[in-house]
């Protein structure tokens, strides 16, 4: 970098999914563009590397999704049986799964954006697939999708990065990497540029708008800590370790408003010998998420959610501050041999802290850390729990529960009688943190009086308002390139008026 690279129209403070979404955006109408990423190039993306890659968009059926996937075999086309997503069921989901707090201006851009982004996201070289055995399984030939997620990103997270960087580097917009921006340049008619660091001497960057897309604050134990609340610096991070808060910061420091659930978080079932931080070796598989086909137990030897309360995919990114709450801050998934089929690959990896027995009381001592008389109880009291004469059915909230335990599981609760049994330890894995800056619709961060702050913008994952208590898998990648390209374009448009 020298005197002639410090200043240009766009600064965009990140190098995810959001960031790169916006500076392709703003490189499309017309401006010239840097990338201020805080991570080497090898592990660039922020915790979109680490995704699986699921997005969630709007779509009426198969002839919608055709466009994006490229024609379908004969052969495919025969085994899948595609129900449609309409804008009315993301609302229901967003609106339930926010208990009606998520902001309704904002969900309402993202969900009615979400269809023509994904193909904006193919036209920049983003390749989708179904989500044929993740979110799809065979039932009677015929493969049923479920949860609103019929696509995914060919690669995952990996995939989409580099696909995107491919179009960054293709459209000439320069990534300067480990450069993390330290605070915003401004004076009285707003934001004109970054401070950051490069190559260890502090820099400016001039830019007649700055586009903050560089992450939640989830890898800053102490932040983390004083937001989310006791023991949530023993939760391990699933992502990136350069999510540290500090776009937000830099906001705030300028009179930014804060918004959205600052106590919540999107924290899943992590496997207990996972690294402190994600592994882009492993990606997402450290994950456990087939929890609706088992029993969760505690230290105690106890159940202590409802497993079958939902499809994972809505209730996934809340039940890691459950287990969190557990004794020992660990709990153990326990199916039986019914279900093994139905296991994600998640549950295969080399790298997984795992027990198996062919009976219960040999399983019991297996379990590390678990009070093994109470487990064998527990499994008791659920085996012997009365159930509906309804058909197990993993493709709908079947309605097979129990009836009079103190916690029963509403759905998918068959009897845990065959063996070999097998159990998988894990902890809480915090993905993002919800609460972030506000935005207007047109990915403006406004003041704490609600005016936009001149020159500045803001996308994914350290934007406020979406998301509270609960999260719907795949809208995170969504909300990240919806606002993201919003951002870029009017940060573009702004540099051309100015």
């Amino acid at each position: 970098m020298n005197d002639a690279n410090l200043e240009t129209d766009v600064i965009v403070v990140g190098a995810g999914n959001a960031a790169a979404c916006a500076a392709l955006s703003a490189r499309e109408n017309g401006a010239e563009v840097i990338m201020l990423e805080a991570s080497p190039k090898e592990l660039r993306g922020g915790n979109s590397t680490f995704t699986g890659g699921m997005l969630r968009f709007v779509y009426n059926g198969m002839e919608d999704l055709i466009p994006l996937l490229g024609e379908l075999t004969e052969t495919e086309r025969n085994d899948i049986e595609m129900d449609t997503y309409t804008e009315e069921q993301f609302f229901d989901d967003m609106g339930r799964l926010t208990q009606y707090r998520c902001d309704p201006d904002l969900t309402e851009v993202m969900i009615k954006n979400s269809y023509e982004t994904a193909e904006w996201m193919r036209s920049k070289g983003v390749k989708l697939q179904l989500t044929l055995g993740q979110h799809a399984f065979k039932v009677d030939g015929k493969f049923k999708f479920w949860g609103g997620l019929a696509v995914q990103i060919w690669g995952g997270g990996k995939g989409l990065i580099e696909a995107l960087h491919t179009r960054v580097e293709q459209e000439g917009i320069s990534v300067y990497y480990e450069t993390p921006a330290l605070d915003l340049l401004h004076d009285d008619l707003g934001v004109s540029g970054v401070r950051a660091r490069h190559e260890g001497r502090t820099i400016e960057l001039r830019a007649k708008a700055v586009i903050l897309a560089c992450g939640g604050f989830e890898s800053n134990t102490e932040m983390r800590t004083r937001y989310l609340g006791p023991n949530w610096d023993l939760a391990k991070v699933r992502g990136t370790r350069f999510n540290t808060g500090a776009g937000i910061q830099m906001a705030l420091d300028l009179g930014a408003r804060a918004t959205g659930h600052w106590s919540g978080a999107h924290a899943v079932a992590w496997d207990v010998n996972a690294p402190p931080f994600g592994d882009l070796d492993v990606g997402d598989s450290f994950q456990k998420h087939n929890y609706p086909y088992c029993i969760y137990i505690n230290a105690d030897g106890e159940r202590f959610i409802d497993e079958g309360a939902n499809f994972h995919t809505y209730t996934y990114a809340k039940y890691g501050r459950e287990v969190l709450a557990q004794p020992g801050h660990f709990a153990w998934q326990v199916f039986d041999q019914k279900v093994s089929h139905l296991l994600r690959e998640d549950y295969r990896i080399r790298q997984i802290t795992k027990a198996e027995a062919d009976t219960f009381e040999e399983l019991a001592a297996k379990l590390e850390g678990v009070d093994g008389a109470r487990f064998l109880e527990t499994v008791r009291e659920y085996n012997d729990a009365p159930r509906p004469d309804t058909p197990f059915d993993p493709n709908i909230l079947d309605g097979l529960r129990t009836q009079g335990l103190a916690i029963d599981k509403t759905n998918w609760a068959t009897k845990l009688d065959t063996p070999p049994y097998h159990a998988y330890c894990v902890t809480c894995g915090v993905t993002f943190t919800f609460g972030g800056l506000q935005i207007t619709t047109g990915a403006e961060v406004v003041d704490t009086i609600g005016k936009p702050i001149q020159g500045l913008y803001a996308a994914g994952e350290l934007v406020g308002g979406l998301y509270f208590h609960a999260y719907a898998s795949g809208s995170g990648l969504t909300s990240g390139a919806v606002f993201g390209r919003i951002a870029g374009r009017n940060a573009a448009r702004l540099a051309r008026e100015t």
